[in-house]
C-alpha cells in the first residue's frame, strides 16, 4: 500500500506515492538519528519531522526509478535538421554522494540531430532524472551527454552545468561564493569552431 499526497498549484493538482513500507523504515532510522545528534525525537516540533524527511528524499532521489533513455524515445520525431538544438538555464537540485548536501545551479544542453529530433522538454526531463540522484557533478555532466547520444544518436552532444555546492559553503572549505562549471562534448562538437558557438550562444542573453 502506497502513501499518497496531493498539493495543489495554481489549479494544477500534483499527486506523490511514497511505498508505505520504505518510508515507515526511512522514518525509524531518521528519529534514530534525531536522537544520536542530541534532540529530543519526541518533542512536538519533530514529532512529524522523520516522516517528512523519508519522503522527501525519496522526492530527492526519484531518478533512481526512472528510466531517462525511454524518456527520450518518448517523443521521437523524423526531422531533416542538422543545426544545433539548445536548452540552456535548465535548473538542477541534486545531492553530493560525499556528505549528501544540495548542489543547484543550471545545466546547458546541445545537441546536432542526425535525421530526428526529441521535444525540448525531455531534455529537461533526462537532467532532472540524473539530477535527482544522488551525484557528482562530473558524473551527472556525462550522464547527461552519453543519454542523449545513446538515444537520438545525433552528430554531436555538448553540456555544461554550472553548480554551487553546499558540502563547500556550509562545511568544510566554507566559501559561499564558488561556482563549479564541468563540461563534456562529442562528435561534431569536439571541433573548435562549433564549440565556440555553442559557448558564445549559451553566454548570451537572446531572451
Amino acid at each position: 500500500m502506497d502513501f499518497i499526497e496531493e498539493d495543489i498549484f495554481d489549479g494544477f493538482r500534483m499527486e506523490q506515492r511514497f511505498d508505505k513500507e520504505r518510508t515507515e523504515k526511512l522514518a525509524y532510522h531518521y528519529k534514530e538519528i534525531l536522537s544520536l545528534l542530541g534532540e529530543d525525537a519526541d518533542r512536538e516540533g519533530l514529532l512529524k519531522t522523520p516522516i517528512r524527511v523519508a519522503k522527501a528524499m525519496q522526492f530527492l532521489t526519484q531518478g533512481y526509478s526512472q528510466d531517462p533513455i525511454e524518456i527520450l524515445k518518448s517523443a521521437l520525431f523524423k526531422e531533416d535538421y542538422r543545426q544545433m538544438v539548445i536548452v540552456k538555464d535548465i535548473e538542477i537540485y541534486s545531492m553530493c554522494e560525499h556528505h549528501m548536501l544540495p548542489f543547484f545551479g543550471k545545466a546547458h544542453v546541445a545537441y546536432i540531430p542526425n535525421g530526428q529530433i526529441t521535444g525540448l522538454s525531455k531534455i529537461a526531463r533526462v537532467v532532472e532524472c540524473y539530477a535527482r540522484r544522488l551525484q557528482v557533478q562530473e558524473r551527472l555532466t556525462q550522464q547527461i551527454r552519453m543519454c542523449i547520444e545513446e538515444a537520438l544518436q545525433p552528430l554531436g552532444v555538448a553540456v555544461v552545468i554550472e553548480a554551487k555546492h553546499m558540502c563547500m559553503a556550509m562545511r568544510g572549505v566554507q566559501k559561499q561564493n564558488c561556482v563549479t562549471t564541468t563540461s563534456d562534448f562529442s562528435g561534431a562538437f569536439e571541433k573548435l569552431a562549433t564549440r565556440n558557438e555553442f559557448i558564445k550562444l549559451i553566454g548570451s542573453e537572446l531572451h
